[in-house]
């Protein structure tokens, strides 16, 4: 039963993607859309009319008509013509128009769905990434090319009843004729469109891996690294590697169609050619007129190129409502994270983060328990993690690489929920609190921070958009951050692109005061800067905040950085475990869990993990560390 179901389940799906794509067309630019199809269907009847008039001047020529009557038919045979250029020109603009307004409208809501997933779990998964780069391609043409096929599918039927009618009049036989023997070519149509459509999400991956490679080869980023280890041809080689692979599936899409349409073409020229056999003899014996003849013919082909466009429309319409199914999946899908209740009931004392005044965090943030992995197929990151940020004071994580002390962060940052256990604050439980209310009381210094191609004051300001126009708050924030005076001297000051990627002079050379590029340790201030500017927050992370500093800017910044964090709850994470030391409390991360916890000097005392590392990286610096 289920198998016989799914063709029906099937095209139920496909009128649930038409009914969407034409309303988001009609709701995108509604005047344009109603023009388009008056238009349009007003064009379906400039063959049947061009053709008839033009029986109707031949059959004059032959019957001398008067010249007055000729010079009338020749006239409306000319506006007929005209009508045909204008009204084409016209829907082709009204086409165009609307493509622009479904464009803006859709991406507004796709990417708006995106941003509807709070959490990181959906943008790591392949099979989301797939469903959005089809929904980016639907979005954009697919409810203008849903709309414009099924109006060219109606203006269709206009042109071919028009036909139809004249062969009812010369030739009934033909007039059945041709309709049915265009019905087969139906079935191998709509199947082409749907194989095709699998086509596309098939060659996905390597799409995606592909643009992986190219972005490698012209990425400024990574080509310090591919010029230097010679990478450029191995990941070249591996491009096309991947074009070819998406090429061998299109090819053989292409094949498959190509053997399809020449088998219907042979088809239909057989009608043709006995319909203008038939024709030929009629008028040969003087039972047709030569305007007959010519309306025939004109009946004939345009009715089959008529049917063929139908076809070819209900084809391309199928494949853009199989591939907009795409875009109403993205964005249709529920938040990541779960939600908070509209109306939460919370053990006091609850945090405050809805309020316009700042209540700091007063019994700490707590893990309970807590389990964690990235996948069902993925060992566990976090192991029953039990930790404790206290209140007002500095907490410093530390421990080797794969501990999980970059996995504490993400779910401190509700970045995804634990697989098992709570993170409780002042009590509540942050999965029970929503989400942007839970991260305007967070101030955090990423060690993969962004560099975004900017303005220098908008890679400030971006770290509390309420300041984005308040110039005074960003260069004071870049004060703090040591990075004001470099920002200042920039050929456009603060108004300076951070980036090489876009300006252009006029005449297509790049203009070195349109934008520059910062170095390593500038851009680190940067994003120090937008922590500083971030005041007033409740919970301040700081992961590796200066791991690109020389040593005396950064003696310079943690001074900076602990004056910045007195009496507020703060998570200090860091390689250099001269950096935490000063922390009120240090956490040891060894396999998922809390190893030990204690201050510097009772760790050090104790002799276990951080004591060692500690030693290890005060040797190199030849001080011994007493035992």
């Amino acid at each position: 039963m289920s198998a016989l179901r799914l063709p029906a389940e099937r095209e139920r799906d496909l009128l649930r993607n038409c009914a969407a794509a034409v309303a988001l067309a009609m709701r995108a630019a509604p005047g344009v859309s109603v023009a388009q199809i008056a238009a349009t269907l007003a064009a379906g009847f400039v063959p049947v009319a061009t053709a008839w008039t033009t029986k109707l001047v031949l059959d004059g020529i032959v019957a001398r008509a008067p010249r007055e009557e000729l010079i009338v038919l020749v006239a409306v045979l000319a506006c007929v013509g005209c009508a045909g250029l204008v009204l084409s020109h016209l829907t082709q603009y009204l086409t165009n128009e609307l493509g622009r307004a479904v464009t803006l409208d859709s991406q507004d809501r796709l990417y708006a769905a995106v941003n509807r997933q709070t959490g990181l779990s959906r943008l790591e998964d392949p099979g989301f990434q797939d469903h959005l780069r089809l929904a980016q391609q639907a979005g954009g043409s697919g409810p203008g090319q849903v709309l414009e096929g099924m109006v060219g599918i109606v203006q269709g039927a206009v042109t071919l009843t028009g036909f139809v009618s004249v062969l009812v009049v010369l030739h009934p036989p033909m007039a059945v004729l041709l309709p049915l023997a265009a019905a087969p070519a139906m079935v191998p149509e709509l199947a082409l469109s749907r194989r095709r459509a699998r086509m596309v999400w098939g060659v996905g991956p390597n799409e995606r891996r592909e643009l992986f490679y190219s972005d490698l080869l012209s990425s400024l980023t990574a080509a310090k690294e591919v010029r230097l280890f010679g990478l450029g041809d191995l990941f070249r080689t591996r491009m096309l590697t991947e074009v070819r692979a998406a090429h061998r599936e299109r090819r053989l899409m292409d094949r498959r169609e190509a053997r399809t349409h020449t088998t219907l073409s042979v088809f239909s020229a057989l009608i043709s050619g006995a319909g203008l056999t038939w024709a030929v003899f009629m008028a040969a014996s003087g039972r047709l007129s030569v305007g007959d003849v010519s309306v025939f013919v004109a009946a004939v082909a345009g009715a089959q190129g008529v049917l063929s466009g139908i076809i070819g429309r209900v084809a391309d319409t199928h494949q853009a409502l199989l591939l907009f199914g795409h875009f109403r999946h993205v964005i249709a899908l529920e938040p990541d994270l779960r939600t908070a209740p509209a109306a939460r009931t919370a053990p006091d004392p609850a945090p405050a983060v809805t309020g316009a005044v700042r209540v700091p965090v007063r019994r700490g943030i707590e893990f309970q328990d807590v389990w964690f992995r990235y996948g069902d197929d993925l060992p566990w990151t976090l192991r029953g993690l039990d930790l404790t940020l206290p209140p007002g004071r500095a907490l410093g994580l530390v421990g080797v690489n794969g501990a999980g002390k970059s996995t504490i962060v993400k779910l401190l940052c509700r970045f995804y929920d634990p697989t098992r256990g709570r993170i409780l604050w002042d009590g509540v439980d942050i999965a029970d609190l929503p989400v942007a209310d839970l991260r305007r009381r967070i101030g955090a210094v990423f060690q993969d921070y962004m560099s975004y191609d900017l303005s220098a004051a908008e890679n400030i300001g971006i770290g509390d958009v309420r300041a984005l126009d308040d110039r005074a708050r960003i260069e004071m924030a870049a004060g703090e951050a040591g990075v004001h005076e470099a920002l200042a001297s920039l050929p456009r000051g603060y108004e300076t692109m951070l980036s090489r990627m876009f300006f252009l002079d006029g005449d297509g050379t790049a203009d070195e005061e349109t934008g520059v590029l910062l170095s390593g340790g500038q851009w680190q201030r940067v994003a120090l800067a937008r922590a500083f500017l971030r005041t007033g927050r409740d919970l301040l992370i700081l992961d590796e905040p200066s791991s690109g500093l020389d040593p005396e800017a950064e003696y310079a910044m943690h001074a900076r950085l602990r004056e910045f964090r007195r009496g507020t709850t703060s998570l200090l994470i860091s390689h250099r475990l001269g950096s935490v030391r000063d922390a009120d409390l240090i956490a040891v991360v060894e396999e998922g869990r809390v190893a030990e916890t204690g201050t510097h000097a009772q760790l050090l005392e104790r002799g276990g993990l951080y004591a060692r590392l500690f030693r290890l990286q005060a040797g190199g610096y030849g001080v011994e560390v007493p035992t």
